[in-house]
């Protein structure tokens, strides 16, 4: 007996491809984040429960989503990053393949909220793609709860809080570390855990990579600025000890 070919359900589809997106509340976050800075968001605050498998809630001060993108945000190889294969030969965001959301999704319960300098505060649910009004900064505002709560051979694999909040938080700190200028205030279990204020100059860089990195770390280390044939290279070095 022959088996037909048969086109695979969208939330299949969306499903399959959060297996390569989504492996655990860390990975949730990392994508988040890395649409908060491709928005431009100078502020972002991350708020986790149960290490990330409760519920995650990113808010960002970015640019924010226009009403009429926020169901389109939601569906695949949807993306305001590239339109040709220039863009794509040249990328200079973080995330650029549309696949994100969609993934996140469909293997969680997500709400996004988001609102532009110029217009009101909408919000879409992503079980129903419905959009309705909602009262919100400029910015926006992505919630995931229960993850993989409809995926529960995923689901099992998950580690115990405080491993999965430790994977979270060494995301978390690594951005904070590309980004100084960034604002970045992480929560667990409604409790602050850290906050890393914007950095402008040397001085508070330092601090705050000793805040992630320890106080020996930057007392050996040594700042470095070097730019040649069209290439530069910055940060700190220090011994391996």
């Amino acid at each position: 007996m022959s088996v037909r070919i048969q086109q695979m359900p969208d939330q299949l589809i969306n499903q399959i491809a959060a297996g390569e997106v989504v492996e655990r509340p860390a990975s949730v976050v990392k994508e988040l984040l890395e649409n908060s800075l491709d928005a431009g968001a100078t502020r972002i605050e991350i708020q986790v429960e149960q290490g990330g498998i409760k519920s995650i809630r990113v808010m960002d001060n970015g640019q924010g989503i226009h009403r009429d993108d926020l169901a389109l945000a939601l569906s695949r190889h949807a993306t305001s990053k590239i339109r040709n294969l220039d863009d794509l030969e040249r990328v200079r965001s973080l995330g650029f393949r549309g696949e994100a959301l969609p993934s996140i999704a469909s293997v969680s319960r997500l709400k996004l909220t988001s609102k532009q300098e110029e217009g009101d505060g909408w919000t879409v649910d992503g079980q129903t793609a419905e959009i309705r009004p909602a009262p919100h900064g400029v910015g926006t505002t992505i919630e995931i709860h229960d993850l993989f709560y409809n995926v529960p051979a995923r689901r099992k694999f998950l580690r115990a809080e405080k491993t999965e909040f430790g994977h979270l938080e060494d995301v978390v700190k690594r951005i904070a570390l590309s980004r100084f200028e960034v604002d970045i205030k992480l929560l667990h279990n409604q409790r602050a855990v850290k906050h890393m204020r914007a950095a402008a100059d040397e001085v508070a860089m330092e601090k705050r990579i000793a805040e992630i990195c320890g106080q020996g770390f930057i007392d050996q280390a040594v700042h470095m600025d070097y730019a040649a044939a069209g290439l530069k290279l910055h940060g700190w070095i220090a011994q391996p000890a």
